[in-house]
This record gives structure tokens, sequence and C-alpha cells, in this order.
């Protein structure tokens, strides 16, 4: 199971028996890369653990622990030291992106995934038995019908079962502030300041690393802010920030990105494809980001080609994704003006990404040995945007998405690019007509009739079935219905 994911940590591998437990890790060396291998141990030797992901605020978790028993900088450590000094109710004190399992000499043994499901944890019970895995690919064909995906903001004892820890959205951020309803009312200056500062701690907190970190630069708003962020803070500590960009030729998400790149003064690299790789890459890109929804695939196949070329350049790069489910981004969030109905909505849309956006961002990028960050997705970002008013969120008449977050960074991009209307990243980049085409023609009307009822729920489009045509050759045994998420319409 281990080898089978060894494109996630291509640096360093490791396992342990403990207990009734095996452990085993394939490790991507970012923080602490002479003293990070694991599986790691406590002191006394009986409790270990393998975790995957970031945790953000290990240094502050770290000085309330115990703290003459540490023996890495590994941000995991923490992790590890906090099971074992305070257990697995203590989690939610932790803020990052993480899946760990730990496992004690005394039986003990703890799962657990963060509480937005940034990184990816599986699992699959039968007989008596339990297995889990960051990719539903590392389970053996017989154990693939039992998978399911392990819910976000939960951990898993033998003793206690599921146990939720945390929510994807904190509860302070439902509590509104004050404000208007009305689309397109006036954002009092403290509410941008605000903004503002909470962008910038939670990009320049993901900034860490003893590796470099760059940035998915796709020329919309929301990775052209983080560009914006990032770029200024490695400058003050004598560092260039790297950008990358892909497209088609002539693609308008190449364009603007580049000249984004120019004004910011980045190390920009980018990669110009073709229809023919697109097609050639996409058997590759559903196998690895295991799923057939076509928003999904036509959206992961330009970020495969993007991480490719960014992992020859650095370890770590950081994305724009949840910008728009927190900021309303989305056309049709313009029809809710009510703000009850808008923030049901939004933690809907936040509580869907662990199996849609945030599969296909961990995937492209780890199936060529790549960290990505979301910077937006961070849980004191999510509450911000949770507690503002509807009629902050939503734009007038005249006015572009995200509106309050254009005008919170007003003068760090140029204003034709700050102002920039949005496009979806398969559309912006060239991909989405392409494949769409191409797909199509190869499933016609008669076979896509016979094969649409195959999966509950069933396929959707000839597009549809063409990409699940892959899937269901790569993960023959696993259910749909237990694993993937879906967007409402194909």
């Amino acid at each position: 199971m281990r080898d089978r994911l060894t494109h996630r940590g291509p640096d360093d591998k490791g396992e342990v028996c403990v207990g009734d437990s095996w452990l085993g890790q394939t490790r991507l060396s970012i923080v602490d890369v002479t003293g990070g291998h694991q599986p790691l141990r406590n002191n006394s030797g009986n409790l270990w653990l393998v975790g995957n992901g970031e945790i953000y605020n290990h240094e502050e978790v770290r000085a309330d622990l115990v703290t003459d028993s540490f023996r890495t900088r590994s941000d995991n450590e923490v992790a590890l030291h906090l099971l074992d000094q305070r257990g697995p109710d203590a989690l939610g004190d932790l803020h990052g992106m993480y899946a760990f399992i730990a496992a004690g000499e005394n039986g003990s043994f703890v799962a657990v995934r963060d509480p937005v499901g940034i990184k990816p944890l599986y699992w699959a019970r039968q007989n008596g038995s339990v297995r889990f895995a960051s990719e539903m690919r590392a389970f053996d064909p017989e154990w693939q019908r039992y998978v399911e995906a392990f819910p976000p903001g939960h951990f898993w004892t033998p003793e206690r079962g599921l146990v939720r820890f945390a929510d994807a959205v904190p509860e302070a951020g439902r509590d509104q502030l004050p404000g208007p309803s009305e689309p397109g009312a006036s954002v009092p200056e403290y509410i941008l300041r605000r903004t503002r500062a909470k962008l910038i701690d939670s990009v320049e907190r993901q900034m860490m690393g003893d590796v470099p970190v760059g940035v998915f630069l796709s020329g919309g708003l929301d990775s052209s802010l983080v560009a914006a962020i990032a770029a200024p803070y490695l400058e003050r500590r004598g560092q260039k920030l790297k950008t990358f960009a892909v497209g088609l030729e002539d693609s308008p998400d190449l364009a603007a990105a580049r000249q984004v790149a120019e004004f910011l003064d980045t190390e920009h690299h980018e990669r110009v494809y073709t229809g023919e790789e697109a097609l050639e890459a996409l058997p590759a890109v559903v196998r690895t980001i295991e799923s057939y929804d076509p928003s999904l695939v036509r959206s992961a196949v330009p970020n495969y080609l993007l991480a490719e070329l960014t992992a020859e350049h650095v370890k770590v790069v950081l994305t724009g994704e949840g910008a728009d489910e927190i900021f309303a981004g989305y056309e049709y969030l313009a029809d809710i003006s009510d703000d009850t109905e808008l923030e049901r909505e939004i933690v809907r849309m936040i509580e869907s990404l662990h199996n849609l956006n945030l599969q296909r961002c961990d995937r492209v990028t780890m199936a060529h040995g790549l960290e990505a960050r979301v910077p937006f997705l961070e849980r004191d970002v999510i509450e911000l945007g949770l507690q503002l008013p509807a009629g902050w969120k939503l734009s007038g008449e005249d006015q572009p998405e995200k509106r309050l977050l254009r005008q919170a960074f007003e003068g760090w991009l140029p204003h034709e690019f700050l102002w920039r209307g949005k496009s979806q990243f398969g559309d912006g980049s060239g991909a989405a007509s392409v494949l769409q085409s191409a797909v199509e023609e190869a499933v016609s009307e008669a076979e896509f009739e016979r094969e649409r009822a195959e999966v509950d729920p069933e396929l959707r489009t000839r597009e549809e079935a063409g990409y699940y045509r892959i899937f269901r050759e790569h993960l023959r045994g696993v259910r749909p219905m237990q694993t993937l998420g879906r967007f409402a319409t194909a």
C-alpha cells in the first residue's frame, strides 16, 4: 500500500510495527528536512505517528507542551506529543492541513483528518480489520469496495469510534457582524483593513518551510492576491518569489499571469501546452484525481501540467483555492440576498470542498511530489468570511464578484487585473473546450444510453461517461457514492 503512494513522498520512506498496528509513510521533506524522518516516536518509544500535511501554529502549540520531550523541529512531531500528553480531544488546537495516524504499544490507535479536509484520508473496514491511506489507489483490489472517505474534522479510535473534534466552519464564524443585506452596499474601511490583515497573516504563515515556496498564478484575482502578498514577504528576506502559469497559446490566463508577474517582479515560469498534450495527459489525470466529475477533470488537466512544471523548481506552492466559496465569488450566488440563506449555501460549499476542489488540488500536485497550500481556507479566514453580511459580499449592479476582496487590496495590483472578471481555470487556460469536444466524440449516444446507469447516481453526459470509463478501469471496485463528491452541473 505504501509503495503505491511513492509519488506523494519521493524523499524518504519508513515503517514500523506497533502492537497490532503497522504504520508506513512516504515523505516529502519540507520542514526539518534532516530530522523529520517518519514514523515519529515519543521519547519513551511507546507511541508512533505518521502524518501528511502542515501544522501552521506548531510553534504556539509546542510552547504549551512539555518541550524537553521533542526530538526534532518537525511540525508533525507537535501532533505526536499533543496526542501523547493531552489526548485526541485536544486536536482542535491545531491549525493547518493534516491527516495523522498514531499507534501505541498498549494497543491505542487514533486516525484524524483536518476540519476542512484539505489533506485526504480514506479508510476501509472488513472482518475486524481497518486500513487507512491517503489515496484510494493504495488499497488492494479486494478492499476497494469497502473504501470510504474519512470525514473531515473527526478522529477515530477503536474504543470511541468516530468523534467530531472541529467543524470546517467554526461556530464563532456564524455570528455575523451587523450590516446590510442589499447587494452592493458600501463596505466600511475597518472591514477592508481587517480582511486585508487576515489574508496577509494567513499567506505569510503558510510560507513556513525549509524549502522554497512558489505560487500558482492564473492571472485571476485569487492567485494574484496570494502572489502580491508572498512577493514582498520574500523580498524582505532577500528572496524572489517564483510564480507559475499554464495555458494554450494565446489563452487569457497566460497573458494575465505574465503581466501580473511582471508587475510583482517575480521569477515567472510558464508552460504552453497544445490540445494534443491535454488529451494525452487526460487518462493519467483522471487516475490521479480519482474522480470523473467533468468540471473537476477539465480544471485538473491544466493543473496537472502546471504542477509538473512547478515541481521542477519548488516543493511547496500556494494557490487561491477557497476564495470563491468564502467571498461569494460564484455567479449564481448573486440571486441570494438573504443572510441566512447565503450563509447556508457558503457553509455547504466549504463542507463539500474536501472531495471536489481540494481533492483535485491535492492529487495533481502530490502526483509530482509537490505540496499545495490554500491560505484562503485557514479556519480564521473562513470565520471572517462567514461573519460578513451578504450586502458586503454580494455585488450590486455593474460590480464584479468578490468586490470586498478587490477593494481590500486596492493598489496591490494594477487596476485592470485587480478588477478583472472571473473565468474558471479550465476555461481561462484553454483546456475545457478541447477536452469536452474530444471526449464527447469518443462516446456515442447509444453507448451513453447503455452505460449511464452503471453507477449511482447515473452519468449525466457523454463527456462524463468518457471520464468514468477511465476511472472504472483504474478503481474497479470503488463505490463512487462512498468516496466522491459531485458538482451540481456537469
